[in-house]
């Protein structure tokens, strides 16, 4: 069975390449990012209650210490071709995670009957923030960025929309729990892929207003779109193995991992190193990384921990 979700990404992005004038209202689209952030934080906080607290603790170590370890992996990689303060930005972005991406791989496993550990929801959440702290720091090694920079990094982190909404929810998850929550499964279980479908189709839009973005950043910019997410996504193999998770939570921190950040990393890196040139990670992160996961990335990661499985 073909899953229908990511035809709506394909059509948005046809419709913004035909010039149709397609376009949800900022309203509905704003509507449409709260909504997902609160259902997936609410999910994961029901299963919080559920969870080991010795083994989510050490879960949310490994989580971190990745989150903090990407961008130091791609920064030599982005300083190639690009000064300083690009390069750390373009870190941030691919050491940052994306939400949406979680959201729409955790839709498939689910239209699958794959469970996935609800821990997942919190480690997503806690693997936002590392890589903007990090990158910043390499960003100050070279002068480019300083204290009230970093004061205002430390705000937006704490305060971001996606972060304030996913924490959110996870809590009054947690506080909730699964009879607590029951009531609201109509709103936030039931409806929660037809809303999916709809931020895609839009996201296809925007995604498709970023290609001349991607041409004039080169074909160096574009290989590293394509390239980095599977690489990446190994590294979140092999935490997922040290974290012992099954099938469903292997292939949602491959995902992680492979993702980059669309939302809260060019937010944060516009205040920390406002010297970078913001339409470099949005284009690569949206234009190639969030599509390439979407329609190849996350099959394939989960054809490889499928594969590993069946060899251990």
């Amino acid at each position: 069975m073909i899953d229908a979700v990511p035809f709506f990404f394909a059509l948005g992005a046809v419709a913004a390449l035909l010039r149709s004038g397609l376009r949800l209202p900022a309203a509905v689209f704003e509507t449409l990012s709260i909504y997902l952030l609160l259902a997936i934080g609410l999910k994961g906080g029901i299963e919080i209650a559920r969870a080991d607290s010795v083994t989510l603790g050490r879960d949310a170590l490994l989580a971190v210490g990745l989150g903090a370890a990407i961008p130091l992996v791609v920064f030599p990689l982005f300083r190639l071709r690009f000064g300083r303060a690009d390069a750390a930005s373009l870190a941030a972005h691919y050491g940052s995670v994306s939400i949406v991406t979680f959201a729409f791989g955790d839709a498939l496993l689910a239209g699958r009957g794959i469970e996935v550990e609800g821990h997942l929801a919190l480690l997503a959440a806690l693997m936002e923030a590392p890589a903007l702290i990090v990158a910043t720091l390499l960003a100050r090694l070279g002068g480019g960025t300083g204290r009230a920079a970093l004061g205002g990094l430390a705000h937006e982190v704490l305060a971001n929309k996606s972060v304030l909404l996913l924490g959110g929810g996870i809590l009054i998850g947690w506080l909730a729990g699964p009879d607590g929550a029951a009531p609201l499964a109509p709103l936030f279980v039931d409806l929660f892929k037809g809303a999916l479908c709809l931020f895609l189709l839009e996201m296809g839009l925007i995604a498709a207003e970023r290609l001349p973005d991607l041409r004039r950043a080169g074909a160096f910019l574009i290989g590293c779109g394509l390239l980095l997410p599977p690489v990446l996504a190994l590294a979140g193999w092999g935490v997922a193995q040290a974290m012992g998770l099954g099938l469903g939570g292997t292939v949602l921190m491959m995902t992680l991992a492979g993702s980059a950040s669309y939302i809260a990393a060019p937010t944060a890196m516009r205040i920390a190193v406002p010297e970078a040139n913001p339409a470099l990670g949005v284009a690569a992160a949206l234009a190639l990384t969030f599509p390439f996961n979407l329609l190849a990335g996350i099959p394939l990661y989960l054809w490889w921990a499928e594969r590993m499985l069946a060899a251990a």
